[in-house]
């Protein structure tokens, strides 16, 4: 009944901010066995509390294009939750970009973060500006204007912003330089930084990584692993290629990738010298996978997602684009061709009903906060070494990200287990991550 009341209360007080609602039903509705025991969390009112951002921040971007005309944009950081820690999560530049995206991306952050077991409290930030088909010069000038007004809000012990969709190693350094020359100082209010000036080894690699080895702790349990598996992968940006390369290394074979164009699909998997097409088609030409179909010879079907186009067994999918893109019916085929496990590379990849399919199916199923957060574990991790000035190399850097990921799988089993729904994750890494923020809200008092 509480649940409910707070939920038609966030509806009412942003109705038009559907993702938001999304994740905070999603989350809500899983604790309430929680809620049951510990009713001290009820008395501290912490559910009204942990869904009301402790600080929402909008802004103007103006900028100018290679022809000397002015655009204007709007900036976006929402400060979600600082009770484990500073804010942590990142920037987003994507057309779709609105303050109903960033709140949810934020909201997941908060136990995202807290499942790492770091000391990371939850944030996201963007703007509605499209990288794509700009000039560098054009997204240096974006990034500049942006952070000339986001530089007073984040700091090392206040809010550390990373990438998301849009901004990669070159929308970090345009801003960090930006910050710099503003504040006249070197310090980690960035993460995904340049090796040669404070970045970490294995930062790239960090979400397809930790997705990938989520879904091995997953199969596990099922006495499976991923040799010799078919794998469905979306999207082919940085978390579907390092999740590609992972798998290769497991001993799977991955047959698709996509773009929001259109999806290829090659039987033969995609490794090797095709692998590393598509590091250079999407890191540095900025191309379309089409592309891969052309060169390679296979099949490219527009407009399609990676979900109903393979003809034959799909043991594994994993979602690695963007919010929303695995629905019911995709679902249903997904496990009629004997899917076993869906681990997500993305943030909210799967729509509710087709998350509960598969979880009604037997399908393992990995969520988002805790598939995917092995990039900001990673980014955690790029902040310890800033913190104490060293660099650690990458097999120190990746050990820890796939020690965090299977305690953060081996505690989200738990916890659901504990609460009387053994082999939901989804259930499990909500309540392993709010109880720790939860207690930590109560510890600080009433802020």
């Amino acid at each position: 009944m509480v649940v409910e009341q707070v939920i038609e209360k966030v509806i009412a007080r942003d109705p038009d901010q559907k993702e938001f609602h999304q994740a905070v039903r999603e989350v809500l509705e899983s604790i309430e066995p929680v809620l049951q025991k510990h009713p001290e969390y009820l008395k501290a009112n912490i559910l009204e509390r942990i869904v009301e951002p402790e600080r929402q921040i909008i802004f103007r971007v103006p900028w100018t294009d290679d022809n000397g005309n002015i655009h204007v944009n709007r900036g976006f950081r929402v400060e979600f939750n600082s009770a484990i820690g500073p804010y942590k999560g990142g920037l987003r530049l994507h057309p779709s970009v609105y303050m109903g995206i960033i709140k949810f991306l934020g909201f997941e952050q908060i136990f995202k973060n807290s499942l790492t077991g770091l000391p990371m409290g939850g944030g996201k930030g963007g703007s509605d500006f499209d990288p794509k088909g700009k000039s560098d010069a054009e997204v240096m000038r974006f990034c500049q204007s942006f952070m000339s007004e986001l530089y007073r809000h984040i700091g090392p012990n206040t809010d550390v912003p990373a990438g998301d969709i849009g901004v990669g190693g070159r929308e970090i350094g345009y801003m960090y330089g930006q910050y710099k020359k503003i504040t006249n100082r070197f310090e980690s209010i960035l993460t995904g930084k340049g090796l040669n000036w404070g970045g970490s080894l294995a930062r790239s690699e960090a979400t397809g990584y930790g997705a990938t080895y989520f879904a091995e702790e997953m199969m596990k349990v099922r006495g499976e692993s991923f040799q010799d598996k078919i794998v469905a992968i979306s999207g082919s940006g940085n978390v579907a290629q390092y999740a590609t390369q992972k798998v290769n290394q497991l001993g799977g074979k991955v047959v698709t990738l996509s773009d929001s164009a259109g999806s290829i699909y090659d039987p033969a998997g995609i490794v090797g010298e095709k692998w590393d097409f598509v590091m250079d088609l999407k890191n540095n030409r900025r191309g379309r996978i089409k592309e891969y179909a052309d060169k390679f010879g296979v099949q490219y079907y527009e407009g399609k997602r990676p979900w109903t186009i393979v003809d034959g067994a799909i043991h594994v999918a994993m979602p690695c684009a963007t919010q929303n893109e695995l629905n019911l019916a995709e679902a249903q085929h997904l496990v009629n061709n004997g899917c076993i496990a869906v681990s997500e590379g993305a943030n909210m990849p799967t729509e509710m009903d087709a998350t509960d399919y598969f979880i009604e199916n037997k399908v393992s199923f990995g969520p988002g906060k805790a598939a995917n957060a092995g990039g900001v574990a990673t980014s955690g991790i790029e902040m310890m070494q800033n913190h104490i000035g060293t660099s650690w190399t990458f097999e120190k850097v990746d050990e820890q990200l796939h020690q965090i990921m299977i305690n953060i799988h081996k505690n989200s089993a738990a916890a659901a287990e504990k609460f009387g729904s053994p082999g939901n994750y989804v259930v499990g890494a909500n309540i392993a991550g709010f109880m720790k923020v939860a207690d930590s809200m109560i510890d600080q008092g009433h802020w």
